[in-house]
């Protein structure tokens, strides 16, 4: 644990977390529209039934993962690439993204069902944890389920908060933040930082 701790490249790996997060996105998108038509209440279930739905891709990917990589090493290299490729799908997502928020009506239940069920089955979740969040993780320090545990409960920490912040947003500025997530520069300046993301995985990984 220690070595690991002193090891991981911790600024680098926040850095990543934060730009992924704040990219706009489906959740983001969703999440805003939920809480500017029904308030930061039915928002914050929503938030809940999002870390719920990850919290299981993160047992999923840290179990998978692990396996994998003991029982075919070659696997390391297809995970490496696959970060890499899956950090440009980002990128070019969060560019093209139309602003499009999937309708949510009804009750908070529904929003905590919505945000649960859309995570937990969610196949670019558990791709994300494991070929994105798994590059941080170092096979050679020890076992690599509880790193990928622990890096994709940071992850989760730091996903929960800026949901949270977003819902609060745009449960008081619902126009503003709108305009904002399908501005031009913003969706420019999150898929180039997911582009350089890309680029430092496939250098710092070789």
């Amino acid at each position: 644990m220690t070595e690991f701790l002193s090891q991981m490249n911790w600024t680098a790996f926040l850095a990543a977390m934060l730009i992924v997060e704040l990219t706009p996105g489906p959740n983001m998108g969703w999440l805003a529209t939920l809480s500017a038509q029904y308030g930061r209440k039915i928002g914050l279930t929503a938030v809940l039934g999002v870390a719920l739905g990850l919290a299981l891709q993160i047992v999923a990917a840290a179990t998978g993962l692990s396996t994998v990589i003991n029982s075919f090493p070659v696997a390391y290299q297809f995970i490496r690439w696959a970060g890499v490729v899956f950090m440009l799908y980002l990128a070019w997502e969060a560019f093209s993204d139309s602003g499009i928020s999937s309708p949510v009506k009804g009750l908070s239940s529904k929003g905590f069902l919505r945000g649960f069920i859309a995570n937990v089955l969610n196949p670019k979740a558990l791709v994300f944890y494991i070929a994105v969040v798994g590059q941080f993780a170092t096979p050679s320090i020890g076992s690599l389920w509880w790193q990928i545990l622990i890096l994709g409960s940071i992850h989760l920490l730091v996903a929960t908060v800026i949901h949270i912040a977003i819902v609060m947003t745009a449960s008081s500025f619902g126009g503003a933040f709108e305009k904002w997530r399908k501005s031009l520069w913003a969706r420019l300046i999150f898929s180039v930082s997911l582009i350089a993301i890309a680029i430092w995985i496939a250098v710092t990984t070789a």
